[in-house]
């Protein structure tokens, strides 16, 4: 009897979604060291295999440059693992209020991924690493478009992490995608929170779906070049930018406004490293072509200038590094306002930083709400006034907004996952990494009593160390999670040994955490009060 695919994907959903959450109901008992063992070894290998997956990307979706995709396999790996190794996620995190405050990790559980076909290796390889960092486990949801670049790049993660000591089973990628399939992953009840990127109908999906998500959607950069900016570098900043793997990054440039004094010399430069300016019957064209009627025709993403001018009915020369059009207003009246993920550039002329930052709330306004901008400029005052009135949460100066925004070029949080806010339908406005991914709990001591009487109010720190001394605190909570692990019956170097693969459960040898009596709790304090 056949089965229909919808069917197939839903079910398909449901065994991964459980054989995860078998898998994290073990991991969630790891150490910090077994955490970072098992994390270390899956960025080492996503790292090594940066440029077989990103020509396995390429051939399979069409999209961008593998040379470009090998940087941001490597980025979505070695960096964020950079950037996420010092993070403690387990056990007395942080120290507070001189004892009087505990913070403490748990994990969430499983985490739904959505992966978008534009990054479809280097988004799936962070999203794993930043779930597990934080004891997750994760199955993802692969674009039908790059089902095996995913899916291989998940597998090679998988495969380390397992050598490394994780449990089996704990990263998970679908073989069959669909909506159906997809919606059934997003509700189900193994399911502990969504990290969806791509189109603004799947975020809205990931928040519809009654589940925790974090959902971000496209951007629609504008790249302001101010008077006082530095012209040459801006124009090169912006050409690569929106020329890195072709435009398909979401923080990718889309609009280039210029104040009206550096125009003439922007022009020359932009066609100097290759820039085409299209004449308006060439600008009808692509407008008929590839932004018809203001929505993006999916065919020409990730395509060359060369291809998507050939693709609209004209030539330009080889060497034509992105194609430019001069558009007078933003909206569905100028279709090239949208965000093209290509390299396709609007162009606009302003009088003053005043009216670039109106043309800029515009463009955002038109599909990048809180998403990111660029400006380049040396008037620091300038600068500051679009960072506190511009409406996106990445503001970023004299630097390419494609690998800037992401962090690549800045101090940024390295991440594949870029927040919009709520401005933009998100309930994250941050570079997403594996902060967002950890519950935290909180131990608090009474602070202002209302009845008499002696009691522990603290834990107290020793005498020769101050809250500012990190590696002294660091020293100091280690001291509480392996007492407390002691006193409490949990296995400290073997959190494996008393669990069950098949239900999570804990042995009769075992307590992990419960049955601690009065006499074990007055003796923990004693030690702590020493």
């Amino acid at each position: 009897m056949n089965i229909d695919k919808d069917l197939q994907s839903i079910q398909e959903a449901r065994n991964l979604a459980a054989i995860a959450k078998e898998a994290q109901q073990e991991f969630k008992y790891f150490s910090q060291e077994q955490v970072d063992k098992v994390v270390k070894a899956m960025t080492d290998a996503g790292y090594k295999e940066a440029e077989r997956l990103a020509k396995m990307a390429h051939e399979e979706t069409g999209f961008g440059k593998w040379q470009d995709k090998v940087i941001k396999n490597q980025f979505g790996t070695k960096d964020v693992w950079e950037s996420i190794k010092d993070l403690k996620t387990v056990g007395v995190i942080d120290v507070q209020n001189n004892g009087k405050i505990l913070k403490i990790a748990e994990p969430m559980g499983v985490v739904a991924a959505l992966i978008p076909s534009t990054n479809p290796t280097s988004t799936a390889m962070f999203k794993a690493i930043i779930s597990l960092k934080c004891r997750n486990g994760i199955v993802a949801s692969p674009h039908p478009k790059s089902i095996n670049s995913t899916s291989e790049a998940l597998r090679v993660l998988s495969d380390a992490a397992e050598k490394a000591g994780a449990p089996k089973g704990l990263i998970q990628c679908m073989t069959l995608p669909t909506i159906e399939g997809t919606e059934a992953l997003m509700k189900d009840k193994n399911i502990a929170v969504i990290l969806a990127t791509g189109s603004t109908p799947m975020v809205k999906a990931a928040y519809s779906s009654g589940k925790p998500a974090y959902g971000v959607g496209p951007g629609n950069v504008p790249a302001f070049i101010e008077r006082t900016a530095n012209y040459q570098k801006a124009v090169a900043d912006i050409v690569y930018g929106t020329t890195f793997d072709n435009g398909v990054l979401c923080s990718s440039e889309q609009a280039m406004i210029v104040d009206r004094p550096l125009r003439e010399k922007v022009i020359e430069e932009a066609k100097r490293i290759g820039c085409y300016f299209v004449n308006e019957e060439e600008k009808k064209k692509l407008e008929n072509t590839v932004a018809k009627g203001a929505k993006l025709n999916a065919d020409i993403v990730g395509k060359s200038a060369a291809w998507i001018a050939n693709y609209a009915g004209f030539s330009v020369p080889p060497n034509t590094t992105v194609l430019v059009a001069e558009c007078a207003s933003v909206g569905k009246q100028e279709p090239l306002s949208i965000e093209k993920l290509s390299p396709m550039l609007a162009f606009y002329t302003v009088d003053g930083w005043l009216e670039g930052c109106h043309r800029c709330i515009e463009l955002l306004q038109f599909g990048g709400i809180g998403h990111t901008l660029v400006i380049h400029s040396n008037d620091k005052e300038v600068i500051m006034k679009f960072a506190l009135e511009k409406p996106a949460f990445r503001i970023v100066v004299n630097t390419p907004s494609s690998v800037g925004a992401v962090g690549y070029t800045t101090a940024l949080m390295p991440s594949m996952t870029l927040g919009p806010g709520t401005w933009g339908g998100s309930i994250v406005s941050e570079n997403v990494s594996a902060k967002h991914l950890m519950n935290v709990k909180t131990l608090a001591f009474e602070t202002r009593p209302v009845n008499p009487g002696v009691s522990v109010s603290s834990f107290d720190l020793p005498s020769s160390m101050s809250l500012s001394g990190a590696k002294q605190e660091g020293n100091f909570t280690k001291q509480i999670e392996e007492r407390l692990r002691a006193r409490a019956g949990n296995p400290v170097t073997n959190p494996l040994g008393n669990v069950s693969r098949k239900s999570g459960s804990t042995s009769k040898e075992s307590v992990l955490g419960s049955g601690i009596t009065e006499e074990e709790i007055q003796r923990i304090i004693k030690e702590f009060n020493r």
